[in-house]
């Protein structure tokens, strides 16, 4: 009785491991969510309160997970009819020069705002070692000719938002003060910042408002009450989410659409949908 019921559990561990594999391989990496968020701005114009901008980022095209993924995603997403939408950067898993051409598929039928569509680049997109400046141009004139405009340490002011984009933290163009030194704090301003580690750098010049990363990925795989055991960040605290960053500036973390590679456990891929307000 006694082996019996060993041996019964064993066999129950090893597939409850078996199943938890599989999940984490076949199921969740295209288990898509749309979070919504409310995001009040300050200075937020009456005619856009109450419209939408959707954040997506971390798209990773490449060959590391089946990227046909991303197209029924964005899909999915234009169906929402979004009046914002913004790009957070990595946009490729670099290796070669076929990732440009996945890149362009992907691209035929980009989700693109109403009212204007932003982006940043990420690390990846600059290639091996983040320092490959060639790649990073190949991929702006591919998401320039579907229609997308690419901020790098510098602003746009679209239908009543005012949008700063930095420049990936990791690669060879990071000047943020390039972007915040003509900073006005009486427009209703937001700010792309790929890594979030870039919160805690001196070049703010007294910014109140939201900033919206990507990069973590949310770590990819979180146990059950614990923390991501790999974050690709300095800070630890910045995993996924909104975090009020204490100082009159809000950080929200996406979890990325796409992967580094295909495994995600307790941390879905994402959509950020949210809700303009005046605050």
């Amino acid at each position: 009785m006694i082996r019996r019921k060993f041996i019964k559990g064993i066999l129950s561990i090893i597939g409850l491991g078996l199943t938890t594999g599989l999940y984490s391989w076949k199921i969740e990496p295209f288990w898509l969510e749309f979070v919504k968020k409310k995001m009040p701005i300050k200075n937020l114009p009456k005619s856009l309160n109450g419209l939408t901008l959707m954040q997506i980022s971390d798209i990773h095209v490449g060959n590391r997970f089946d990227w046909c993924f991303i197209i029924k995603s964005f899909k999915k997403a234009t169906f929402l009819k979004p009046d914002f939408v913004v790009y957070t950067g990595d946009f490729i898993s670099y290796e070669n020069g076929e990732q440009l051409e996945q890149l362009k598929e992907v691209f035929q039928n980009p989700v693109k705002g109403k009212l204007g569509t932003i982006a940043i680049l990420g690390n990846h997109d600059y290639g091996k070692n983040w320092a490959q400046n060639e790649v990073a141009v190949s991929v702006i004139n591919i998401l320039e000719k579907s229609g997308i405009s690419i901020l790098r340490n510098e602003q746009k002011e679209v239908n009543g938002l005012n949008f700063i984009g930095f420049d990936d933290y990791w690669a060879t163009n990071f000047k943020p003060k390039n972007a915040m030194k003509s900073y006005d704090e009486k427009k209703a301003n937001i700010v792309l910042c790929h890594n979030p580690d870039v919160c805690d750098l001196d070049i703010w010049n007294g910014y109140k408002g939201w900033i919206l990363s990507g990069h973590t990925h949310g770590g990819q795989v979180k146990p059950p009450f614990l923390d991501p055991p790999m974050l690709p960040v300095k800070n630890q605290t910045y995993t996924s989410g909104e975090i009020d960053l204490k100082d009159g500036r809000t950080l929200y973390i996406n979890r990325a659409l796409g992967h580094l590679w295909q495994v995600r456990f307790n941390v879905r891929p994402e959509i950020t949908l949210f809700k303009l307000g005046i605050a």
